[in-house]
């Protein structure tokens, strides 16, 4: 299965660091109906096709994600829109 691992520094607050990946875990379920449950300070999510976690540390977030056969073809794009959003969270 192939898999993104994407690790970006942070200069936030731990609290509104998790805040901020919630709000992007909220978007994640409306839009793709994409379940996630925290443990400690990692969200796992999950739904058909695709398996990850965002782990919120003090200075860095990491986003691992496996992809399913059906997404494979599409793991450059899929990438490409999760970088996307960290530079627009993370910046």
């Amino acid at each position: 299965m192939p898999s993104i691992d994407i690790q970006r520094p942070h200069h936030l607050p731990l609290p509104e660091a998790r805040a901020v990946v919630e709000k992007v875990a909220a978007r994640m379920h409306e839009k793709f109906d994409m379940a996630g449950r925290w443990e400690g300070d990692t969200l796992h999510f999950s739904r058909p096709g695709v398996n990850g976690r965002i782990a919120v540390g003090g200075d860095t977030i990491r986003v691992h994600a496996e992809l399913g056969m059906l997404l494979s073809p599409l793991k450059g794009m899929v990438e490409q829109e999760i970088r996307r959003k960290l530079d627009e969270y993370f910046a």
